[in-house]
């Protein structure tokens, strides 16, 4: 006897009745299952790649890390939504809907709806292609429509970028109409050195050439400077001053560590060699304070005094 037609309510009810929805929980379990595996086997095939690729020694280690987190990222996006879409048909059809009319129908409104979104499928192109000729990576940092920050997601249909006050930046992929990769295989500190006429350039430059030795000797930013410091000279006469340029070589997303350190010493070792700094603001002699009432009066009787004179 089946003791839950005794229920009220229930007596029409029957065992059959639970096989749709035990079916569908594990439709659903497993698709969570299927998902969270497929996740850690594309993070393994990531790290396998990555540690093969470091002992051949076939491209630069962060470089390489900051690729293979992007694809990866995509992929693990793609798999997760192929995963659920197949789950969902597969529940469809245990309540004992056809799936096959229902793709018809979608394929038919997809031509409908596909006419109405073209921003959409732009974006997914040209996000598609943003990852196979390797733009830009996760990590990276980028200036996509003159906004300046760092690369936090890189999907099919949109990027993600996070400037430096932590606002967060979304551009639909197929809307970025300039992109600059700033840390890309390497990256260049630019000094723009403002001396004032009376110091000398020599030894200026003597001066940076020595800083830029020891740094370079040094275990902190030995790993980070590439290459010896650029300097191509007096560049520009200005009004208050000349303008040295040089410029420095390092490795990706190191160029700020580098070069507000080297600015630091410039401007120490400046200062213990008697080499001025251009004056970019002439001082100003502040305003005359307003004459007193008995002072503009003197100032009348003067100016009358003189007139009475002259007549």
């Amino acid at each position: 006897m089946d003791f839950w037609k005794l229920l009220p309510g229930m007596e029409d009810f029957s065992l059959k009745n639970m096989l749709p929805a035990g079916q569908i929980a594990l439709i659903l379990v497993a698709a969570v299952l299927i998902a969270a595996l497929m996740r850690r086997l594309i993070a393994a095939l990531r790290f396998r790649i990555v540690r093969i690729a470091k002992k051949q020694q076939a491209i630069d280690e962060i470089e390489l890390e900051k690729r293979a987190a992007t694809i990866s990222g995509a992929l693990k996006t793609v798999a997760t939504v192929v995963i659920y879409a197949l789950a969902a048909g597969f529940a469809l059809r245990q309540l004992g809907l056809d799936v096959g009319p229902l793709l018809a129908g979608a394929g038919v409104a997809g031509i409908a709806i596909g006419l109405g979104a073209q921003n959409l499928f732009r974006d997914v192109i040209s996000g598609f292609f943003m990852l196979i000729e390797d733009q830009i990576r996760v990590s990276d940092v980028a200036i996509i429509n003159g906004t300046s920050g760092v690369v936090e997601e890189l999907n099919l249909r949109t990027t993600v970028l996070r400037d430096g006050e932590g606002v967060v930046h979304i551009f639909p992929n197929g809307g970025i109409n300039s992109l600059a990769n700033r840390t890309r295989e390497y990256s260049y500190y630019l000094f723009n050195m403002g001396l004032a006429f009376e110091s000398d350039t020599d030894s200026a430059i003597d001066v940076m050439k020595k800083v830029d030795v020891e740094m370079r000797q040094e275990s902190a930013f030995a790993g980070m400077i590439q290459a010896p410091l650029e300097i191509w000279g007096v560049d520009q006469f200005l009004d208050t001053g000349v303008m040295v340029k040089a410029r420095i070589k390092t490795a990706p997303g190191k160029q700020w560590d580098v070069g507000r350190e080297m600015n630091r010493r410039f401007k120490q070792s400046f200062d213990k060699e008697g080499i001025i700094f251009m004056a970019r603001w002439a001082r100003q002699q502040p305003p005359a304070p307003p004459l007193s009432k008995e002072e503009l009066k003197a100032a009348v009787r003067e100016v009358l005094s003189e007139g009475t004179a002259q007549g």
